[in-house]
Formats: structure tokens, C-alpha cells, sequence
């Protein structure tokens, strides 16, 4: 299921609010702000461009990384979504600022 997720599946999610399903199985309330294409990592015989994802979280959590689980449009559940915490830098410190990479 990973191979079929593209940026715009998270293109409609920009700006919106989501959840976040965490490897404990606790839902984390999340904001998608981010979503870059990166056309120079691609690999050679690889059709899906690659891309990153950044978020946050819309309440404390002591979450840092782990696979994960979120609904996307047109393909739903998706799991073993490995999400990586990032630092708040000058941002809400009560948060959790968050990156996907797909490549």
C-alpha cells in the first residue's frame, strides 16, 4: 500500500485537520502545513516522485517516531507510515512537529 501513496494524496489534506494513529493505538489530532516534491532524490525506474510531508500535532504528546497509521483520500487506511519528530525551533514547544519522507 505504500508504493501507491503519491503527494497527491496529501496535496487535499493541505491546511486541513487529520488524525494521527499512533503504535500504541492512540489517535493523535494532527494539522498537514507541508508538503514538498523532491524530483532530485528520485531513483532510476521509480515512477512515484518523491516527497515529504511535515505536521503537527494540535496537542502536547510525548510521541517521537514510530510506523504509523493515517487515512488518506482515494486510498484510506494506511499503514506503517514511519513518522519522524522534528524540533519545535522557535515554535509551540507544547507540540509535536512531525516529517514523512516517501521516496
Amino acid at each position: 500500500m505504500l508504493q501507491q501513496v503519491q503527494s497527491q494524496h496529501f496535496q487535499a489534506l493541505l491546511g486541513k485537520t487529520g488524525t494521527l494513529r499512533l503504535p500504541d493505538g492512540s489517535e493523535l489530532p494532527i494539522h498537514i502545513d507541508s508538503l514538498e516534491e523532491t524530483p532530485r532524490s528520485r531513483m532510476p525506474n521509480n515512477e512515484r516522485m518523491p516527497f515529504s510531508v511535515e505536521f503537527n500535532s494540535l496537542k502536547p504528546t510525548e510521541f517521537v517516531d514510530g510506523l504509523c497509521v493515517m487515512e488518506l483520500p482515494k486510498l484510506g487506511r494506511v499503514e506503517d507510515i514511519f513518522v519522524s519528530r522534528v524540533p519545535a525551533m522557535g515554535r509551540d514547544p507544547q507540540l509535536g512537529y512531525f516529517y514523512i519522507a516517501f521516496n
